[in-house]
């Protein structure tokens, strides 16, 4: 799962370049295997999500990041590489924050696990 197109569109979703992570990653999600295919899906919706958010559209940023959440929930931790924990308690901060209609935390990284 570490393509270069894989690592291209985590290194646009790590400078906030949301929607043209959400292009590359589609590429990925495409041509992955089934089971890879919610998890690529996640991702995307995160960063469809918080492009969303970027242009004004809260609702939408709501709906897509609860929907990343729970496709993300289904995997281990380190799945694709990226820190799935420490992603999933960004998301739950960004969807109270949104929900309380208080000021969202720093965008979330998507952390590659070291190895």
């Amino acid at each position: 799962m570490h393509s270069s197109e894989y690592l291209h569109g985590i290194r646009l979703f790590n400078r906030a370049a949301f929607f043209e992570a959400h292009e590359a990653l589609e590429d990925v999600w495409r041509a992955a295997p089934e089971s890879e295919k919610k998890f690529l899906q996640g991702l995307i919706q995160i960063a469809v999500g918080l492009h969303h958010y970027g242009t004004g559209n809260l609702v939408g940023a709501r709906s897509l990041l609860g929907r990343a959440a729970r496709n993300l929930a289904r995997y281990p931790e380190n799945f694709g590489g990226i820190q799935l924990t420490q992603l999933l308690n960004c998301l739950a901060e960004w969807q109270q924050a949104l929900a309380d209609n208080k000021p969202v935390p720093p965008f979330p990284k998507l952390d590659m696990e070291s190895t």
